[in-house]
Protein backbone atom coordinates (compact mmCIF):
# COMPACT_ATOMS: atom_id res chain seq x y z
CA UNK A 1 0.00 0.00 0.00
CA UNK A 2 1.54 3.28 -1.12
CA UNK A 3 0.24 6.83 -1.09
CA UNK A 4 1.54 10.25 -2.02
CA UNK A 5 2.69 12.69 0.60
CA UNK A 6 3.08 15.83 -1.41
CA UNK A 7 5.43 15.02 -4.26
CA UNK A 8 6.81 11.89 -2.63
CA UNK A 9 5.42 8.36 -2.74
CA UNK A 10 5.71 6.48 0.54
CA UNK A 11 5.03 2.85 1.36
CA UNK A 12 6.69 -0.53 1.87
CA UNK A 13 8.11 -0.66 -1.67
CA UNK A 14 9.56 2.87 -1.45
CA UNK A 15 12.69 4.05 0.38
CA UNK A 16 11.85 5.27 3.89
CA UNK A 17 10.81 8.90 4.28
CA UNK A 18 13.23 10.73 6.62
CA UNK A 19 11.66 13.66 8.47
CA UNK A 20 13.93 16.19 10.16
CA UNK A 21 12.09 17.66 13.16
CA UNK A 22 13.28 21.21 13.78
CA UNK A 23 11.29 21.63 17.00
CA UNK A 24 12.78 24.42 19.13
CA UNK A 25 16.40 23.95 18.06
CA UNK A 26 16.27 27.25 16.16
CA UNK A 27 16.91 28.79 19.62
CA UNK A 28 14.62 31.71 18.70
CA UNK A 29 16.85 32.73 15.80
CA UNK A 30 15.25 32.56 12.35
CA UNK A 31 18.62 32.56 10.60
CA UNK A 32 19.65 29.55 12.64
CA UNK A 33 16.39 27.85 11.67
CA UNK A 34 17.07 28.52 8.00
CA UNK A 35 20.63 27.23 8.42
CA UNK A 36 19.27 24.00 9.91
CA UNK A 37 16.95 23.59 6.91
CA UNK A 38 19.91 24.10 4.55
CA UNK A 39 22.02 21.59 6.47
CA UNK A 40 19.26 18.97 6.50
CA UNK A 41 18.75 19.37 2.75
CA UNK A 42 22.48 18.89 2.17
CA UNK A 43 22.35 15.79 4.39
CA UNK A 44 19.61 14.28 2.23
CA UNK A 45 16.61 14.51 4.57
CA UNK A 46 13.33 14.37 2.67
CA UNK A 47 11.17 16.61 4.86
CA UNK A 48 11.36 19.39 7.42
CA UNK A 49 8.75 19.45 10.15
CA UNK A 50 7.91 22.29 12.51
CA UNK A 51 5.65 22.54 15.55
CA UNK A 52 2.85 25.10 15.40
CA UNK A 53 1.74 26.45 18.75
CA UNK A 54 2.24 29.33 21.15
CA UNK A 55 2.86 29.08 24.86
CA UNK A 56 -0.69 30.34 25.42
CA UNK A 57 -2.29 27.70 23.18
CA UNK A 58 -0.42 24.98 25.09
CA UNK A 59 -0.82 25.91 28.75
CA UNK A 60 -1.33 28.68 31.28
CA UNK A 61 1.34 30.64 33.14
CA UNK A 62 1.97 29.01 36.49
CA UNK A 63 0.03 25.85 35.59
CA UNK A 64 2.92 23.43 36.06
CA UNK A 65 6.61 23.24 36.89
CA UNK A 66 8.50 20.11 35.78
CA UNK A 67 9.47 18.25 38.95
CA UNK A 68 11.05 15.11 37.47
CA UNK A 69 14.79 15.27 38.28
CA UNK A 70 15.50 12.96 35.34
CA UNK A 71 13.91 15.32 32.84
CA UNK A 72 16.01 17.46 30.53
CA UNK A 73 13.72 20.30 31.58
CA UNK A 74 13.73 19.71 35.36
CA UNK A 75 12.69 22.83 37.24
CA UNK A 76 11.39 24.65 34.18
CA UNK A 77 7.95 26.21 34.28
CA UNK A 78 5.90 24.77 31.41
CA UNK A 79 4.64 28.05 29.98
CA UNK A 80 8.16 29.49 30.03
CA UNK A 81 9.55 26.38 28.32
CA UNK A 82 6.98 26.56 25.51
CA UNK A 83 7.67 30.26 25.09
CA UNK A 84 11.33 29.38 24.48
CA UNK A 85 10.64 26.39 22.27
CA UNK A 86 7.82 27.61 20.04
CA UNK A 87 8.41 28.55 16.41
CA UNK A 88 6.93 32.02 15.77
CA UNK A 89 4.11 31.67 13.27
CA UNK A 90 5.55 34.36 11.04
CA UNK A 91 8.66 32.17 10.61
CA UNK A 92 6.74 29.26 9.13
CA UNK A 93 6.53 30.62 5.61
CA UNK A 94 10.23 31.48 5.22
CA UNK A 95 11.21 28.12 6.70
CA UNK A 96 8.76 26.25 4.46
CA UNK A 97 9.85 28.25 1.43
CA UNK A 98 13.50 27.46 2.09
CA UNK A 99 12.74 23.76 2.42
CA UNK A 100 10.72 23.75 -0.80
CA UNK A 101 13.56 25.52 -2.63
CA UNK A 102 15.65 22.47 -1.74
CA UNK A 103 12.97 20.09 -3.02
CA UNK A 104 12.02 19.02 0.50
CA UNK A 105 8.55 18.48 1.91
CA UNK A 106 7.61 20.96 4.63
CA UNK A 107 4.79 20.56 7.12
CA UNK A 108 4.07 20.81 10.83
CA UNK A 109 2.42 19.47 13.96
CA UNK A 110 -0.56 21.66 14.89
CA UNK A 111 -1.40 21.70 18.57
CA UNK A 112 -4.86 23.20 18.36
CA UNK A 113 -7.46 23.98 15.73
CA UNK A 114 -6.26 27.55 15.19
CA UNK A 115 -2.89 26.12 14.16
CA UNK A 116 -4.60 23.95 11.54
CA UNK A 117 -6.40 26.97 10.14
CA UNK A 118 -3.09 28.82 9.93
CA UNK A 119 -1.22 25.92 8.31
CA UNK A 120 -3.95 25.57 5.70
CA UNK A 121 -3.08 29.07 4.50
CA UNK A 122 0.46 27.77 3.83
CA UNK A 123 -0.78 24.79 1.79
CA UNK A 124 1.03 22.12 3.79
CA UNK A 125 1.02 18.66 2.14
CA UNK A 126 0.36 16.71 5.36
CA UNK A 127 -0.17 16.99 9.10
CA UNK A 128 1.62 15.43 12.03
CA UNK A 129 -0.24 14.65 15.24
CA UNK A 130 2.08 14.61 18.25
CA UNK A 131 1.79 11.84 20.83
CA UNK A 132 0.34 14.06 23.53
CA UNK A 133 -2.32 15.39 21.13
CA UNK A 134 -3.62 12.06 19.81
CA UNK A 135 -6.51 12.06 22.29
CA UNK A 136 -7.63 15.56 21.24
CA UNK A 137 -10.57 14.46 19.14
CA UNK A 138 -11.60 17.96 18.00
CA UNK A 139 -8.06 18.48 16.72
CA UNK A 140 -8.08 15.09 15.00
CA UNK A 141 -11.37 15.86 13.29
CA UNK A 142 -10.16 19.27 12.12
CA UNK A 143 -6.97 17.79 10.67
CA UNK A 144 -8.80 14.89 9.00
CA UNK A 145 -11.29 17.31 7.43
CA UNK A 146 -8.48 18.79 5.33
CA UNK A 147 -8.29 15.49 3.43
CA UNK A 148 -4.49 15.50 3.66
CA UNK A 149 -2.29 12.63 4.84
CA UNK A 150 -1.86 12.35 8.59
CA UNK A 151 1.19 11.07 10.46
CA UNK A 152 0.36 10.30 14.10
CA UNK A 153 2.75 9.46 16.91
CA UNK A 154 1.62 6.98 19.53
CA UNK A 155 3.92 7.59 22.50
CA UNK A 156 2.56 7.43 26.05
CA UNK A 157 -0.67 5.98 24.65
CA UNK A 158 -2.81 2.99 25.48
CA UNK A 159 -3.58 0.81 22.47
CA UNK A 160 -7.26 1.61 22.98
CA UNK A 161 -6.46 5.33 22.66
CA UNK A 162 -4.60 4.70 19.42
CA UNK A 163 -7.49 2.65 18.05
CA UNK A 164 -9.98 5.37 19.01
CA UNK A 165 -7.83 8.05 17.39
CA UNK A 166 -7.61 6.03 14.18
CA UNK A 167 -11.38 5.61 14.16
CA UNK A 168 -11.93 9.34 14.74
CA UNK A 169 -9.54 10.23 11.93
CA UNK A 170 -11.10 7.75 9.50
CA UNK A 171 -14.66 8.81 10.25
CA UNK A 172 -13.68 12.47 9.76
CA UNK A 173 -12.23 11.85 6.30
CA UNK A 174 -8.60 10.77 6.75
CA UNK A 175 -7.70 8.33 3.97
CA UNK A 176 -3.90 8.22 4.17
CA UNK A 177 -2.47 7.52 7.61
CA UNK A 178 0.94 6.70 9.09
CA UNK A 179 1.22 5.51 12.69
CA UNK A 180 4.58 6.11 14.33
CA UNK A 181 5.83 3.90 17.14
CA UNK A 182 7.15 6.37 19.67
CA UNK A 183 8.62 6.32 23.15
CA UNK A 184 7.86 9.65 24.80
CA UNK A 185 11.03 10.01 26.85
CA UNK A 186 13.72 12.51 25.95
CA UNK A 187 16.03 10.92 25.11
CA UNK A 188 14.61 7.43 24.69
CA UNK A 189 16.82 4.42 25.32
CA UNK A 190 17.24 1.45 22.99
CA UNK A 191 15.83 -0.72 25.79
CA UNK A 192 12.51 1.15 25.92
CA UNK A 193 12.09 1.52 22.15
CA UNK A 194 10.48 -1.91 21.59
CA UNK A 195 10.67 -2.02 17.81
CA UNK A 196 9.10 -5.48 17.63
CA UNK A 197 5.84 -3.59 18.06
CA UNK A 198 6.08 -2.38 14.44
CA UNK A 199 5.01 -5.57 12.60
CA UNK A 200 2.31 -6.14 15.21
CA UNK A 201 1.14 -2.56 14.71
CA UNK A 202 0.92 -3.25 10.99
CA UNK A 203 -1.22 -6.33 11.65
CA UNK A 204 -3.58 -4.36 13.90
CA UNK A 205 -3.91 -1.46 11.44
CA UNK A 206 -3.46 -3.02 8.00
CA UNK A 207 -4.86 0.00 6.15
CA UNK A 208 -2.22 2.34 7.62
CA UNK A 209 1.52 2.61 7.17
CA UNK A 210 3.85 2.34 10.15
CA UNK A 211 7.00 4.21 11.09
CA UNK A 212 9.15 5.42 13.98
CA UNK A 213 9.34 8.70 15.84
CA UNK A 214 12.80 8.15 17.26
CA UNK A 215 14.18 9.92 20.32
CA UNK A 216 17.16 7.60 20.79
CA UNK A 217 20.72 8.68 20.15
CA UNK A 218 22.35 7.65 16.87
CA UNK A 219 20.79 5.84 13.92
CA UNK A 220 20.74 2.19 15.02
CA UNK A 221 17.12 2.11 16.15
CA UNK A 222 15.97 3.77 12.93
CA UNK A 223 17.82 1.27 10.74
CA UNK A 224 16.33 -1.62 12.70
CA UNK A 225 12.88 -0.06 12.43
CA UNK A 226 13.09 -0.01 8.64
CA UNK A 227 14.02 -3.69 8.70
CA UNK A 228 10.81 -4.28 10.69
CA UNK A 229 8.59 -2.37 8.27
CA UNK A 230 8.91 1.33 9.09
CA UNK A 231 8.14 3.48 6.04
CA UNK A 232 8.73 6.79 7.85
CA UNK A 233 11.42 7.83 10.35
CA UNK A 234 11.28 11.11 12.25
CA UNK A 235 14.28 12.49 14.15
CA UNK A 236 14.92 15.77 15.95
CA UNK A 237 17.79 17.67 14.34
CA UNK A 238 20.17 20.52 15.11
CA UNK A 239 23.37 22.06 13.79
CA UNK A 240 25.45 21.09 16.82
CA UNK A 241 24.29 19.62 20.11
CA UNK A 242 26.90 21.77 21.84
CA UNK A 243 24.96 24.87 20.75
CA UNK A 244 22.27 24.03 23.29
CA UNK A 245 18.53 24.32 22.87
CA UNK A 246 15.44 22.70 24.32
CA UNK A 247 15.83 19.46 22.32
CA UNK A 248 19.51 19.58 21.42
CA UNK A 249 20.59 16.77 23.77
CA UNK A 250 18.79 14.08 21.73
CA UNK A 251 18.96 15.68 18.28
CA UNK A 252 21.05 14.53 15.33
CA UNK A 253 23.74 16.69 13.76
CA UNK A 254 23.94 17.01 9.94
CA UNK A 255 26.60 14.31 9.52
CA UNK A 256 24.45 11.90 11.51
CA UNK A 257 21.39 12.76 9.43
CA UNK A 258 23.36 11.94 6.27
CA UNK A 259 24.24 8.59 7.83
CA UNK A 260 20.60 8.08 8.78
CA UNK A 261 19.44 8.68 5.21
CA UNK A 262 22.08 6.39 3.73
CA UNK A 263 21.78 3.52 6.18
CA UNK A 264 17.97 3.41 6.35
CA UNK A 265 17.82 3.28 2.55
CA UNK A 266 20.42 0.48 2.55
CA UNK A 267 18.35 -1.40 5.11
CA UNK A 268 15.26 -1.00 2.93
CA UNK A 269 17.14 -2.14 -0.18
CA UNK A 270 18.52 -5.15 1.67
CA UNK A 271 15.05 -6.39 2.64
CA UNK A 272 14.38 -7.54 -0.91
CA UNK A 273 12.16 -10.58 -1.06
CA UNK A 274 12.20 -14.21 0.03
CA UNK A 275 14.98 -15.74 -2.05
CA UNK A 276 16.59 -19.19 -2.18
CA UNK A 277 18.82 -20.76 -4.80
CA UNK A 278 21.45 -19.05 -6.92
CA UNK A 279 20.87 -15.43 -7.88
CA UNK A 280 22.05 -14.20 -11.25
CA UNK A 281 24.61 -12.02 -9.49
CA UNK A 282 26.03 -15.13 -7.82
CA UNK A 283 26.39 -17.33 -10.90
CA UNK A 284 30.06 -16.55 -11.49
CA UNK A 285 30.77 -17.12 -7.81
CA UNK A 286 29.73 -20.76 -8.11
CA UNK A 287 33.14 -21.35 -9.67
CA UNK A 288 34.56 -21.06 -6.17
CA UNK A 289 32.49 -23.88 -4.75
CA UNK A 290 34.62 -26.88 -3.80
CA UNK A 291 34.85 -30.02 -5.94
CA UNK A 292 36.91 -33.20 -6.36
CA UNK A 293 40.43 -32.81 -7.77
CA UNK A 294 43.26 -35.27 -8.39
CA UNK A 295 45.96 -34.38 -5.84
CA UNK A 296 48.69 -36.80 -7.08
CA UNK A 297 49.43 -38.42 -10.44
CA UNK A 298 47.28 -41.53 -10.80
CA UNK A 299 47.83 -44.42 -13.24
CA UNK A 300 44.97 -46.20 -14.99
CA UNK A 301 43.60 -48.87 -12.62
CA UNK A 302 45.00 -47.21 -9.50
CA UNK A 303 42.37 -46.63 -6.83
CA UNK A 304 41.40 -43.29 -5.40
CA UNK A 305 42.59 -42.62 -1.84
CA UNK A 306 42.57 -39.81 0.69
CA UNK A 307 46.06 -38.95 -0.51
CA UNK A 308 45.38 -38.66 -4.23
CA UNK A 309 41.86 -37.25 -4.13
CA UNK A 310 41.08 -33.88 -2.52
CA UNK A 311 38.11 -31.59 -2.02
CA UNK A 312 39.36 -28.15 -3.11
CA UNK A 313 38.39 -25.00 -4.97
CA UNK A 314 37.36 -24.34 -7.77
CA UNK A 315 34.17 -26.14 -8.66
CA UNK A 316 35.09 -27.72 -12.02
CA UNK A 317 35.17 -31.30 -10.68
CA UNK A 318 32.52 -33.62 -9.34
CA UNK A 319 30.60 -32.40 -6.27
CA UNK A 320 32.19 -33.29 -2.90
CA UNK A 321 29.19 -35.44 -1.99
CA UNK A 322 30.73 -38.24 -4.08
CA UNK A 323 34.03 -38.23 -2.17
CA UNK A 324 33.35 -41.18 0.16
CA UNK A 325 31.68 -43.13 -2.65
CA UNK A 326 34.77 -42.84 -4.89
CA UNK A 327 37.41 -43.82 -2.35
CA UNK A 328 38.71 -47.29 -3.28
CA UNK A 329 37.37 -47.11 -6.83
CA UNK A 330 39.85 -47.47 -9.73
CA UNK A 331 40.74 -44.75 -12.21
CA UNK A 332 39.78 -45.49 -15.81
CA UNK A 333 42.76 -43.63 -17.26
CA UNK A 334 45.98 -41.89 -16.31
CA UNK A 335 45.27 -38.65 -14.41
CA UNK A 336 47.63 -35.80 -13.63
CA UNK A 337 47.69 -33.96 -10.33
CA UNK A 338 45.55 -30.83 -10.56
CA UNK A 339 42.96 -32.41 -12.85
CA UNK A 340 39.30 -31.90 -11.94
CA UNK A 341 37.72 -35.32 -11.50
CA UNK A 342 34.83 -36.07 -13.90
CA UNK A 343 32.73 -39.11 -14.60
CA UNK A 344 34.80 -39.86 -17.71
CA UNK A 345 37.80 -40.63 -15.53
CA UNK A 346 36.01 -43.39 -13.62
Amino acid sequence: MNFSLGSRLIGPDQPPLIIAELSGNHNQDLNRGLAIVDAMAAAGAHAIKLQTYTADTMTLPGAYRIDDPNSLWFGRELHELYQEAHTPWEWHKPLFDRARQHGMLAFSSPFDETAVDFLETLDVPAYKIASFENTDWPLLRRVAATGKPVIMSTGASQLSEVAEAVQVLREAGCRDLVLLKCTSTYPATPQNTNLRTLPHFQQLFPDALVGLSDHTMGVGAAVAAVALGACVVEKHVTLRRADGGVDSAFSLEPEEVAQLVTETERAWQALGQVQYGVQRAEEKSRLYKRSLYVAQDIAAGQVFTKDNLRVVRPGDGLPPRYYDQLLGKPARQNLQAGTPLTWDAL
